[in-house]
């Protein structure tokens, strides 16, 4: 999906030694197949290298970087400098991108990875804007710089955090994360157990939740300090979410690039995924990071995918959730501003009129207001 909407770049993980170890990986087989797809659609992927492994995770890092090597993966993001010294070694021709996880903040600290063979930095999240601008005049002309523009906000620096092995005995810096930091969470007095009491001045009970961060409207100010590389966090959202982000954030870059302002309609597309509120992070001071619910806020679902579409607009299309006659929904492509319609026809697989499609991935038929591509997406306004 992201592919097909614009992105120049996936990162990815395979099965061992990635910072998301719940989320659907790749494994030894898929991999070389979706680093394959990707350069046929002239996108590079970098895959994630990135947890902190303990003494015995090492001996199996060798033969894992020699594979990836094999694969044809353009870039390695690491964390840990004696993964980066292996990789150096077992994956001389894989470009090597430092990890946010290893929290750089300052052109220092950019240089030394730099010279130890870093081609890119993916900076810390806490970095300010004005912070990028240094870094920028005091590293090497060729030292490229990525920054995260959207997706979820850590309440630790850079993700490194201990609160989740603490409570649950999942480590989070191997990708096992259980987002305690999500909780809602009550005080108990010592005398009185069974008493649950709220924490609360100014906020709810989610005392350490952080806002999402969105920077879709400040992508020239990010250039303009020196940023090489847009990062959307992705990994364990929907493909849906993946795609909209993604084709909003193409489409508002390229406004940029040519001068202009994103289109109202791209920022827009912000409140049509599933989001916590949105802030700008730290790049313009103090975040003010903490949300007071747990909640996710979404103004559309995707209700189905696009098969197969003619000149005319006779399409077939893959339900994702239930639509019906009358609903007014969106027509999403990658080529033009989302577009709105009402349905006033559908058909089943064998060509029936139907009132809905309410049953997982049914083949449905119906004309669309335009010829579009396979991949297109049809989504329902809640």
């Amino acid at each position: 999906m992201v592919l097909h909407y614009g992105a120049d770049a996936v990162y990815l993980a395979g099965e061992k030694f990635g910072m998301r170890a719940a989320a659907g990986n790749f494994d030894s087989e898929e991999l070389p197949k979706a680093v394959k797809m990707a350069h046929d659609k002239h996108a590079d992927v970098h895959v994630t290298v990135n947890t902190i492994p303990h003494e015995g995770e090492v001996t199996g890092l060798p033969s894992y970087l020699s594979f990836l090597q094999e694969c044809g993966v353009d870039a390695l993001i690491v964390a840990d400098l004696g993964v980066m010294a292996l990789a150096k070694k077992h994956a001389p021709d894989v470009d090597l991108h430092v990890s946010t996880q290893l929290g750089v903040l300052n052109s220092e600290t950019a240089k030394v990875l730099y010279d130890m063979g870093a081609k890119r930095v993916v900076l810390a999240r806490e970095t300010s804007m004005e912070e990028i601008r240094k870094i920028r005049r005091n590293v090497p002309d060729d030292l490229e710089i990525e920054a995260f523009v959207h997706g979820a906000m850590c309440v630790s620096f850079s993700g490194r955090c201990l609160l989740s092995n603490y409570l649950t005995g999942r480590d989070a810096n191997r990708g096992a994360c259980a987002q305690p930091c999500r909780w809602k969470y009550h005080l108990v007095e010592e005398q009185r157990p069974g008493e649950y009491f709220e924490i609360t001045e100014d906020g709810g009970t989610h005392i350490m939740n952080s806002h999402d961060m969105c920077m879709i409207e400040h992508l020239d100010d990010l250039i303009d300090a020196g940023i090489t590389s847009f990062k959307i966090e992705g990994r364990m959202k929907s493909a849906y979410y993946a795609a909209a982000v993604t084709n909003a954030y193409r489409h508002a870059l390229d406004s940029v690039k040519d001068g202009k302002k994103p289109a109202s309609c791209w920022i827009r597309e912000m409140e049509m995924i599933s989001h916590r509120p949105y802030s700008t992070g730290f790049y313009y001071g103090d975040p003010g990071q903490h949300y007071e619910e747990a909640s996710y806020f979404s103004d559309a679902d995707v209700c189905a995918v696009v098969q197969e579409c003619d000149k005319e607009g006779n399409a077939i299309l893959s339900q994702r959730n239930k639509f019906s006659l009358g609903d007014q929904v969106d027509l999403l492509t990658r080529d033009r501003e989302p577009y709105s319609f009402i349905v006033d026809h559908m058909e089943d697989e064998e060509g029936n009129a139907i009132e809905s499609a309410p049953h997982a991935t049914m083949t449905v038929r119906m004309k669309l207001p335009f010829c579009c591509e396979p991949l297109s997406l049809l989504r329902k306004m809640k």
